[in-house]
């Protein structure tokens, strides 16, 4: 994978691009890209990779006109449009996989399929039952017990970082809370308009997500017209980080069946 940059509606974002095949435009989670490199390469063994970040993440510029998710999912439009996708595949993981169903209830024409990570975005239950953890308001232990099956990519030592992969993480801390704090993690009209959703796609979940479990996939698939749901063993929420190889494998399969 190649880093780059490209501007698109006047607005200048990082670009990590590689692998030779067919599209895959893959949308990041609310943690930033920083760990998404060892997916991606697995990937690009067998298509052509586009990982752009989002405004206000890394170092992409952040519009301030920009008030919630539609406005990133009207920005990836506009990028799928400037970059010509054509039967390309839609990736997306936790936030990435929210903005990736915005996307396909408005302008699904460009893509062929679509696997959601551990997509937040959608509301299922009373307005008295919380479907998504509140992970802003618990301790950064609790948040990655909850993240991480494996210990191993918990609580990660930041001191090992440089200064701009620390800023990265910082901003992408504040634009996560900012894009997705009221109604918390999810529009209230999502669900509603998920079967506009028509493109084959797969509800991809790590077997021990915490953040968003797995039931709340299985209700996510269901409201979808041409979905399935499938999981990833020992994985939590970003099973694309703690099982890249698994992960993409999955991701490849379902895009040459579908």
């Amino acid at each position: 994978m190649e880093a780059g940059s490209v501007e698109i509606s006047g607005i200048r974002v990082d670009l990590r691009s590689g692998g030779a095949g067919r599209d895959v435009l893959y949308l990041h989670g609310g943690l930033g890209p920083d760990r998404d490199a060892p997916f991606l390469d697995a990937l690009a063994q067998s298509a052509r990779v586009l990982a752009p970040t989002h405004p206000g993440f890394g170092a992409s510029d952040w519009p301030r006109e920009f008030r919630g998710v539609d406005d990133l999912a009207y920005f990836y439009l506009d990028y799928a449009d400037a970059a010509g996708l054509e039967d390309a595949v839609l990736v997306g993981a936790c936030l990435g996989g929210w903005l990736a169903a915005e996307m396909l209830i408005r302008a699904p024409a460009r893509f062929s399929s679509a696997v959601l990570i551990g997509t937040l975005g959608a509301k299922f239950s009373d307005h008295l039952t919380r479907d998504i953890t509140d992970i802003h308001a618990l301790e950064s232990d609790t948040v990655e017990e909850l993240l991480f099956h494996d210990p191993a990519f918990r609580n990660r030592d930041l001191t090992q970082l440089d200064e701009a992969e620390l800023t990265g993480i910082a901003r992408g801390k504040e634009a996560f809370a900012y894009y997705g704090w009221k109604p918390y993690m999810h529009s209230a009209r999502l669900a509603r308009w998920l079967h506009r959703a028509t493109v084959p796609s797969l509800l991809l979940w790590g077997e021990g997500d915490g953040f968003v479990t797995p039931d709340y996939g299985r209700k996510f698939a269901a409201a979808m017209p041409d979905a399935r749901f499938e999981t990833i063993p020992e994985a939590g929420h970003y099973p694309h980080v703690e099982r890249p190889a698994e992960t993409a494998a999955a991701v490849l399969a379902f895009a040459g069946a579908a």
